[in-house]
């Protein structure tokens, strides 16, 4: 199991509290007697009854798919600086405890050559970005995996290690696949999953099945029980769907259900490029999954036809552990609809919707009021 512990926000001040307090509390007397202390054996208490309760917000964002257009704007003197297209986004980036996004295009450097459609591959100032503005783990899993070959999946996953970047999908040997990524927020573990419908014909190299999680129903079967067993909540990131469709696909929904009825808590969808309704799936052991067929792009250079507008989806998870035992509660899904903003193939950003008026937008009120409509369509 891959575990990886999240803090966003990292506070000594107790620590060095503490500190200062020990040192108060010494009398530079070494030799000075002090009392026994009593056995603890002697303080029974009583935890009958008594409940613990964690509770974390998972949020997850759609294809971060990296045309030439964007790279060009991103072009610095010394590399390239995506930053300032994530900046008016950052603070409800933030807001979730843990946030997952679709790495669309490949992240292997300038070494493999920088391009665009229909091969892509980004640089790696793409993911520091990435990080820079709230995400906490990346899918890999999709029909791009394979752009540049093997060398591309190496390169991308060495990158994401040197920096401490959690991905999920690809993996460069049988046992980097085989672990279940976890990560760990109050006190709550989430397995996180990765598949994709397929590379765009690209066939996986010889002697390595493990380089891309394809969509396979005993392989999927046999990963969310072995998540199921070392987490709290099982996270399922799917790369499945018709482009450019706003309403998912029948093989979507029997795949939706599947997932469910295997022990997976939240799908999110990926590949449409559009944005597709979300729903809760009712479970034959009493729960429910929660599913976002897609949630778009969330940056890219598509245009027109909804395909540049994305969103974060949040929902809030509870943990109570109890005399009775642990449970584990999903509720309250929001969705904020975002927007890629750019002026004559330029200066691109990534906006929330209701706030594009300063942008040039006319409508952002009614845009944001329709795009939650067709989200949330479902939920009631």
């Amino acid at each position: 199991m891959k575990e990886y512990p999240l803090f966003k926000t990292i506070a000594v001040i107790g620590a060095l509290s503490l500190t200062t307090l020990l040192a108060a509390c010494t009398n530079g007397s070494e030799t000075e007697s002090r009392p026994v202390p009593k056995s603890h054996a002697d303080r029974p208490f009583e935890v009958q009854g008594k409940s613990i309760k964690e509770s974390l917000t998972i949020g997850a964002i759609g294809d971060i798919l990296i045309h030439d257009l964007v790279y060009e704007d991103a072009k610095s003197s010394d590399g390239y600086n995506f930053n300032p297209m994530f900046e008016p986004v950052k603070d409800l980036l933030q807001a979730p405890d843990i946030l997952t996004a679709n790495q669309e295009s490949l992240v292997g450097g300038t070494e493999l050559g920088i391009s665009s459609y229909p091969s892509f591959n980004s640089p790696f100032e793409l993911s520091e970005a990435v990080i820079n503005s709230g995400v906490d783990i990346v899918s890999t899993a999709n029909n791009h995996s394979l752009d540049k070959g093997y060398r591309g999946v190496e390169k991308q996953i060495a990158y994401f290690e040197k920096i401490s970047l959690p991905y999920v999908g690809t993996a460069v040997s049988q046992e980097g696949r085989d672990k279940v990524t976890v990560l760990k927020k109050n006190g709550i573990r989430l397995a996180f999953l990765s598949y994709t419908y397929g590379t765009n014909g690209i066939p996986i190299p010889q002697g390595k099945a493990f380089s891309v999680n394809l969509i396979d129903r005993e392989l999927m079967k046999k990963d969310i029980a072995k998540a199921r067993q070392e987490s709290d909540v099982v996270i399922a990131s799917m790369h499945w769907g018709n482009e450019y469709q706003r309403y998912p696909t029948d093989e979507q929904k029997d795949l939706a259900k599947f997932l469910a009825g295997e022990g997976v808590d939240i799908i999110f969808g990926s590949h449409p490029h559009v944005l597709q309704p979300m729903e809760w799936i009712e479970r034959s052991d009493g729960k429910k999954t929660f599913v976002v067929y897609s949630l778009g792009n969330f940056i890219s250079a598509q245009v027109r036809d909804y395909k540049d507008i994305g969103g974060l989806v949040t929902l809030e998870i509870t943990k109570t552990i109890s005399e009775k035992g642990t449970t584990v509660e999903l509720a309250n899904p929001s969705f904020h609809p975002t927007f890629v903003y750019r002026k004559n193939g330029r200066n691109f950003r990534v906006v929330p919707m209701e706030k594009t008026g300063a942008y040039g937008i006319s409508t952002p009120e009614q845009m944001t009021l329709e795009t939650i409509e067709h989200m949330t369509q479902w939920l009631r």
